[in-house]
């Protein structure tokens, strides 16, 4: 396994003192030692992963030195355009080095959101013409390829990209892990909407753990899984899947979003707040942190959610902090007296449970689940 410290100490030796980009489970212990050790105006957690790369090209502009950008492969997709229509050396030739997450590495077991996507990663960063190195996990020949990258990215002016697998990074624990202290869990909250609930409301739910919550909620209830659509993947896109399923049924429609994944697609909540779909409710569980993949902040607690979604022309909007607070809310939030669409963020703390499981059910079987509350 390689130190996380030595990585970040090879980078900064290279001229490469900023960190940006949107946290991955397999660069959990590097990301947090960026964000342990490096100074608060060299580490920008993006929204997104596209944004990671504007923030690089405009690192490069003013220092002439590249950026460090990593994230999860299936950020890729949000990375492509700036990559290749703002980086690239026939664009601006802005070099910057890579650090991507392999998620869904062929012949390795992982989640059915990341395989397809696993299968293509090389593929697609060679389509791009991006140079690449899958690092090896001895320290002394990563070190050798790390270093060729940064050479290879400097050189030659354009992006280059060092493919990071599952166990590559030693462990490191994230020390200044940002703590709160609101009263609630996500999953105890969670569980005080779904109970609100009548029996026919449908809800879409975000990435992450809460989707994993959930559907364990539905196990241990015996109220089976056909009302709710797992957005297992395509973070940021949960309430865009439930502004298309809402004008097409009577039913409420409830989307069950994270604070890390509004942040990324933030303009979601621009066309669903004007869309005037009256039955559409969204609820953000805002605990502040990229909780899945290593409790890495966002910035959603230092903005004002509600405040947004107002200027987004939400009709009704909460927030709440406390079980008190939530139980009053949810006492009108899907009543007919409330045409939405509405808006509810809950505040929460960073606790889940370490055993928690996966859904046992294929995503095939979601989907096709769910599609008969329309036939």
């Amino acid at each position: 396994m390689i130190n996380p410290q030595n990585i970040y100490d090879l980078l900064v030796k290279n001229s490469i003192e900023l960190f940006t980009g949107v946290p991955d489970s397999l660069l959990k212990d590097f990301c947090a030692y960026i964000t342990d050790n490096a100074p608060s105006n060299r580490h920008i957690i993006a929204a997104n992963e596209g944004s990671a790369v504007a923030i690089a090209a405009g690192h490069y502009l003013a220092t002439k030195n590249p950026a460090l950008v990593y994230m999860q492969n299936s950020g890729i997709g949000n990375a492509t355009n700036p990559l290749l229509s703002l980086a690239d050396e026939k664009v601006y030739k802005i070099p910057m080095l890579l650090m991507v997450g392999w998620r869904g590495e062929p012949n390795v077991k992982d989640e059915p959101q990341h395989i397809k996507q696993g299968e293509v990663t090389l593929d697609l960063l060679a389509a791009m013409k991006i140079p690449y190195e899958i690092i090896d996990t001895d320290e002394t020949v990563a070190v050798k390829q790390i270093q060729q990258l940064t050479i290879g990215t400097k050189t030659k002016g354009f992006p280059h990209a060092a493919v990071i697998r599952k166990n590559t990074f030693s462990p490191y624990t994230l020390k200044s892990k940002r703590e709160n202290a609101f009263e609630m869990s996500r999953e105890d909250a969670m569980q005080v909407v779904v109970n609100s609930l009548q029996k026919e409301d449908i809800i879409v739910s975000t990435t992450g753990k809460l989707s994993r919550e959930l559907f364990e909620y539905r196990e241990h209830t015996g109220a089976g899984h056909k009302n709710d659509f797992l957005t297992v993947g395509s973070m940021g896109h949960s309430i865009s899947i439930a502004l298309g399923i809402a004008p097409n049924t009577e039913k409420n429609i409830y989307c069950l979003d994270g604070d890390g994944a509004i942040l990324m697609h933030t303009g979601a909540m621009a066309t669903a707040g004007v869309s005037g779909l009256k039955k559409l409710r969204h609820i953000v569980f805002n605990n502040g942190a990229h909780e899945s993949v290593g409790a890495q902040p966002t910035v959603a607690l230092q903005v004002n959610l509600p405040q947004i979604a107002t200027a987004f022309g939400y009709k009704n909007v909460w927030s709440v902090s406390t079980l008190e607070e939530l139980l009053k809310v949810l006492n009108v939030f899907g009543s007919g007296s409330t045409d939405g669409p509405s808006f509810l963020e809950i505040k929460i703390n960073t606790l889940s449970r370490e055993n928690l499981g996966r859904p046992t059910r294929t995503t095939h079987e979601n989907k096709d689940d769910f599609m008969q509350n329309f036939k």
